[in-house]
Formats: structure tokens, sequence, C-alpha cells
């Protein structure tokens, strides 16, 4: 918001000829400065102080430093009467000219609310006017605020808006069909051609300003073409309307149209500027002779009562940690549009201004107080403890230790958004779950919530590829949202080169083999090790190629590769490997080892190391032969590891070679030859009689 210096000097009595002390002492009340430069601040206002889109609003703040609580006249004339709005509520700190004209022998305009819901107030007043170029001073102040003049009924709604906040827009009365409005919801594929040329069609409930055909106004966005004030307009409506924030917000969005008035309406105006708007308007056309006021129609169908918050010295005390004196209450929040009223030692009573949207708690108001009492005049001091600190959460270190186990395998850690594209997501539904639905995304790439933590990865990875980046392994840890509810996953995926080319390996693609190795790291950094990987039956892996892994008995993760027709979708090259990995981290959580582990001391007897070569059916998975084994061998059996699987040349057809290697120890004693051999002939019987194995 740019505040020309000049224009808030003729507002505020006693501010500073020095523009940068204006920019930095406001700056200290929570108001970014943004640049400075001939003679123009401005400011970076933060959605919730739309009140301050205005040379008024930065006026109260600067009132509380240094007028004393007092508002100056505007550049019109003399400062008015409260203007009367609605049901007995006033704006009494609106400049506007006294003795404006009302009604002078012009019909009141015919205006019709159909959709109170979405505008809960809309006033409008008559004019005969006379449109021409605008007075210097005019253009100029309007050019200091970085707006174009246009014409002088134009740059006054403009001045009013940058002045005291409150959007206007003027019709062509002529040029209104059937000489009436109607603010409705727009029907469905209704078209208008917008003020900036555009013809645009409109969805079905958006909020315009309608005659007896058709729309003719955005309603709180941009006037249409068709109405729109020209060189030969001599009567005309003038608009000052509260419209429901979210409809504007919504309708700004959907239409891609964003301007100074819906940036205003969409953060929350001043249900009660309307008639002040119009009051300041009619002023200012007048003292340029630009137009006769005519008669005014406010239609308010159910008027809002003032919001009304005790406030209490000892809570200030508690909540910024310093005595604020009683005298300083009033004299900080009277200037800033509350109403104060004093009450039993150290409590008040304060009235809420209707332009403050922001305000609805006691600790709003503390806030407010705080911000002009000073900060800076907050002593540091640290609170007291009243209890031991609360132990880290457990989740923090096991997700560090996932991060540094993962990084340390050689993979990026990719931070994407919780928000993704529902053609992205939708593979990853389990049970014909639809994903979680955003009310108001910001585009369509983010329209749901991610079910799994893959889509967002695999679109990283695809966005790497198709920059040059042949070789790319990430992981990530957050939350996925599924129909279970909201759980911690961490998501991996690779493609590319399955080792790190050097000058004596040749590179070789990744397979599924290398995804097992990081997901049995991931677990192993984790104290989880009794895994057991099976088939999978996911449907966006592909078949032969994926694996669901249990720990005992529950499932902790899947892993396998894309299907070609997902990856091609986000953008890999056809025929490139994509493999994937996903970890829920609260089912793994349960298998890690609690209180009951213990420390050992190191093995006193040697191993007795025996390898393990049988024929078993190809089908016959790995993991079954392991727990054949443990289930035949005595407790001597330290370990398992496959180290050869072979199918060809000397193997029946149907069967493999599948080579195993087992350690024996005892922690009492050395072993012996014959129990070794004893426990290897049980071992092998075994599996003869429960799989057919033939030992080689």
């Amino acid at each position: 918001m740019k505040i020309v210096h000049e224009w808030l000097s003729e507002l505020v009595p006693g501010i500073p000829d020095d523009v940068e002390t204006v920019a930095r002492e406001i700056s200290l009340r929570g108001f970014e400065v943004a640049s400075v430069e001939h003679g123009v601040i401005d400011f970076e206002i933060t959605a919730n102080r739309p009140d301050c889109l205005s040379h008024a609003g930065i006026a109260r703040e600067a009132a509380v430093i240094w007028g004393e609580g007092r508002l100056k006249a505007a550049s019109t004339g003399t400062r008015a009467p409260a203007v009367p709005v609605g049901a007995g509520f006033s704006r009494p700190d609106v400049p506007v000219a006294p003795g404006v004209p009302v009604g002078a022998g012009f019909s009141r305009p015919d205006v019709t609310i159909e959709s109170p819901e979405l505008c809960p107030r809309y006033a409008a007043q008559l004019f005969e006017v006379k449109v021409g170029p605008s007075p210097d001073w005019l253009a100029a102040r309007l050019e200091k605020a970085g707006v174009r003049p246009i014409n002088n009924v134009v740059d006054v709604t403009n001045y009013v808006m940058l002045e005291i906040g409150q959007p206007m827009h003027a019709f062509d009365l002529a040029r209104l069909r059937g000489g009436r409005l109607v603010i409705r919801g727009s029907r469905a594929a209704e078209k208008i051609t917008t003020l900036d040329g555009v013809e645009r069609t409109l969805e079905a409930g958006m909020l315009v300003i309608a005659d007896a055909e058709g729309a003719v106004a955005v309603a709180g966005v941009m006037g249409g073409r068709e109405s729109e004030i020209s060189g030969g307009t001599t009567r005309m409506v003038l608009e000052s309307a509260y419209f429901h924030p979210p409809s504007v917000r919504a309708t700004s969005k959907r239409l891609g149209l964003r301007t100074e008035a819906s940036t205003r309406f969409e953060r929350g105006g001043d249900v009660n500027a309307p008639l002040a708007g119009l009051a300041r308007a009619a002023a200012l056309l007048a003292k340029i002779g630009a137009a006769q006021p005519g008669a005014v129609v406010d239609v308010y169908p159910v008027p809002r009562r003032p919001l009304e918050l005790p406030l209490r010295a000892s809570r200030i005390r508690r909540v910024l940690g310093v005595t604020v004196p009683d005298d300083d209450v009033p004299r900080i929040l009277t200037p800033l549009g509350f109403e104060v009223r004093t009450g039993t030692e150290g409590t008040w009573q304060v009235t809420v201004p209707s332009f403050r949207v922001d305000v609805s708690r006691e600790v709003d108001l503390i806030e407010e107080v705080g911000r002009h009492f000073g900060f800076d005049r907050i002593p540091v001091t640290f609170p007291t403890l009243a209890a031991p600190q609360a132990a880290p959460d457990p989740r923090i270190e096991r997700e560090r230790r996932v991060r540094t186990a993962l990084a340390a395998a050689g993979l990026s850690e990719s931070m994407t958004f919780a928000f993704v594209e529902r053609a992205a997501a939708e593979p990853f539904c389990a049970g014909g779950f639809q994903p979680a639905a955003i009310a108001n995304p910001l585009s369509e790439k983010f329209a749901v919530l991610r079910p799994s933590m893959l889509p967002g990865l695999i679109d990283s990875a695809s966005h790497n590829r198709r920059r040059g980046r042949k070789d790319v392994r990430l992981f990530e840890v957050g939350s996925r949202f599924a129909a279970a509810g909201e759980s911690r996953a961490v998501g991996l995926v690779w493609t590319g080169a399955g080792n790190v080319p050097n000058w004596s390996a040749q590179p070789r693609p990744v397979d599924f083999f290398d995804m097992k190795g990081a997901v049995e790291l991931l677990c192993a950094a984790l104290d989880v090790r009794d895994l057991e990987f099976a088939p999978s039956q996911a449907g966006f892996l592909v078949a032969g190629r994926a694996g669901d892994v249990t720990s005992g008995g529950a499932p902790v993760a899947v892993l396998g590769q894309v299907l070609p027709a997902i990856a091609e979708s986000r953008g890999f090259p056809a025929g490139e490997e994509v493999y994937v990995a996903e970890i829920d981290l609260d089912a793994l959580v349960t298998r890690i080892p609690g209180a009951g582990l213990r420390a050992e001391s190191l093995p006193k007897f040697p191993a007795v190391v025996r390898d393990l070569s049988v024929l078993v059916d190809e089908a016959l998975p790995a993991a079954v032969v392991r727990g054949t084994i443990r289930s035949a061998a005595p407790e001597i059996l330290q370990s398992i590891v496959e180290f050869d699987r072979y199918q060809g040349k000397g193997i029946p057809d149907g069967r493999i070679s599948l080579s195993l290697r087992l350690t024996f120890r005892s922690p009492a004693r050395t072993l012996t030859d014959d129990e070794v051999d004893a426990a290897m002939t049980g071992i092998v019987e075994r599996l003869q009689r429960d799989h057919g194995a033939e030992r080689r």
C-alpha cells in the first residue's frame, strides 16, 4: 500500500516532515516497509489488516504516535460530524464535507438484493455528472499513489478507495437496461465483458450486479464494459457496498482476475463504510464541479451490532509481561477507532469498530496496546519454570535417524507439498478411496491431499530427470492422508544407475534389490531386523517386481518398480525403470525394541560357518526356505544369508539352485564338528520333507 506523505500529513497533526522517520516509526508498530521513494512510503500490509489498505487506516496508527489521538480535516474541507450508517452505528473518523445535498429532484435508485448472504449491504446514489479530466492536484495525488488518472468521476472513486479504503464503482444510468440494479448469483455460463475488454464466462453462483437483462459487473472484482462511464455520460449511479469476503476471493481466483477492489473486499471490508464512501465521493465531486448529487438508497437487511469486549489490566500484565499504565490504554485504543469505557479499577469495556475485522478477543486488544506501548519496552526475562521440561517427542529423534541413514546411503532429501494433482494421486489410492479434495486449491496442481508420499517424489524425480539428471535418488519424510486418516511415512524413489560409477566398475541400472537393500538399511537403523518379504499386489507396481514387507506379521512397507504407464504420465522417458518404496513409520515404530533391549558382551567362542546349496522350486520364496531352516535348526544357529541363486545349465526346468551361508555359535562353549553336522543333517531332512529340496 503506497502512502503519500503529504496526504498523510493532512490527516494527522504533528507528523514529522522527514519521510524516513515516519516510515521507521510506523514500521515499529508492525508494518513492514517495502520502500521509501519521492515522499511515498510503500507498506506491506498483512492479510489480517484490510483497514490499513488506505491512508485513513495508516493515519489512525500515526495519530497514536504523533497526533495526540486526533485526525485532522481532509483536503476537501472541515471534518463533518459522524456519518450515520445502519442501525444507529457511526463512522466518526471519516473526513467528509458537510452540507452535501441529497435527493435533489432525482428518483431513488432501484436496488434489489437477491443474495443477502453474499451482499449484506448495498448503497447507491444518483448523480448528474459532467465527465472530464481531473484537476491537477487530484491527478497528481493519484499518480503518486500509483494509480493512473482516467477521468474526474473514476478518479474520485479511486481517490475515496485510497483515502478511506472503500472501493466504489460508477454505472452509466442510461446504459443500465431497465434502470435497475439486482445483486444476485450468476447463472451457469453467463457471460460478461469486463472493463479490461475480456469476455468472461461466469460459473453459477458467482455474485454479480445485474440490470434487467444481464450482468453488468462482477461484484467486488471489476465492472462491466457495457455500463462503464464515458465522455457522454450525464447521469450515473455510484455503487458503494459490502460483499462477503470468501465470495469475492473465490470469484477473483476462479476468474484469474485480481484488482485493487477485490484485494480489499476479499480480506474483509467495513460493513459500515458504504454510506461514508458515498458522502466522501459526493463531497469531492462537488468540490471539483464534476457532479450534482441526488438521492441515496441504502439496502441493509440485517444490521450488525458492534462487538464489545472486556479488557483487564491484569490480563495485559500477564500476556505482555509488563505493567502498562491505566491511562495509556484509552490513549492507545481511542485513536485506533475503539470506543473505550472505563469500568472498575483496571478494567475497560471496549467497542470494536466495524473496520477492525481482525479483533475478536481480549488478547487482540492486548496486542494493539502492546504494539503502541512498544515491544522494545518489554523487559527481556526468562519465564519461571513451574515444572520440568517435557521430554522431546520421540518421533523427532526417530525421523532424524531415518534422514541420517538414507542420506548416508546416497539419497538426497526432498521436500514436496502435501497438496498434489488429482491425476498424480489417484493411482496410489487403495480400495476405491478418493483423495481428500482441497476446498479452495491454489491451482489444479494442488487439488488434493496426498494419499501417499510417492506422487510428489515421483514428480520431483521426473523434474530432475527432464533437466539432465540421469541418476536420481530421493527420499522424503512426511504425512500422508488416506482413508484411515493421517499417518507418518517415508518415501523413496530411485532411477538411473544402481551404483556409483568409478574406474573399477561400470554403472548398472537400478533394480529391485537395490531398493530392497535401502529398505533393509532403513529398518536396521531403527533396530527392526525381523523383516519378511512377499510378492505385492499393489496396483501401481509391476507384478513380479514388487514386494510387501512385514515385521512380526504387521505390514510396514511396500516397494517395487512403478508401472511404466504411470512413470511416463509423470514425464519419465519411455522404457525408463523407476523404483519406489514407502515405509509406514507409525507401523514400524511398534516393532522397535523398547525396554527389553539389553547389552551383551562380545562372543567368547568361535563361530562355525557352513554353506548349503539346495535345489528347490523356482516359485518357492527364499523367505519360506529361511523359515524352514530356522524351525529345524537348534538354538546354536545364529544367522542365515543367501549368497547365490542360479538357474540354467545343469539345473532341471522349474528348479533353481539356492545357496545359503549358515553361521553356528554357542555363547557357552566351542562347538564340535559333530554338533554342527547333526544340525545340518536335520536342516536338510526338513527341507527335503517340506519342499522336496535336493542337496547339491
